[in-house]
């Protein structure tokens, strides 16, 4: 099941806690979009480890990704979506991917509105 968060809080509590909430919501994000998709092998854990070793970089891929994992859990879902992947790649290289997270947690939270309904 994936949970729905309100991002507008998910930002303050990553705020609050100096970015920690931020990491937290980074693992969820991705292991939700993997629930979504069915794809075990993109997981929370490992994706943050990467951005970690690679010193960041992983984590503009990640943007990449999570915009074609979201497109395919979209479409699994029955939801009409656009493929955003390039779009989030862009935030990120600008430093804007927190908006990434924001879409992504709207989409996510449309998709459990679905299964909930």
């Amino acid at each position: 099941m994936i949970k729905e968060r309100n991002f507008v809080v998910c930002i303050l509590l990553s705020l609050i806690t100096c970015g920690l909430y931020g990491i937290y919501w980074y693992i969820t994000l991705t292991d939700d979009a993997s629930r979504a998709n069915n794809d075990p092998n993109f997981t929370g854990v490992k994706a943050f480890l990467f951005t970690l070793i690679t010193c960041g970089i992983y984590g503009i891929y990640w943007n990449y990704k999570i915009g074609k994992e979201m497109y395919e859990a979209n479409q699994k879902a029955g939801i009409n979506a656009n493929d955003n992947s390039i779009l989030y790649l862009i935030l990120s290289i600008f430093g804007l991917g927190i908006i990434t997270y924001c879409i992504v947690q709207n989409e996510l939270n449309n998709i459990a509105r679905q299964q909930n309904a």
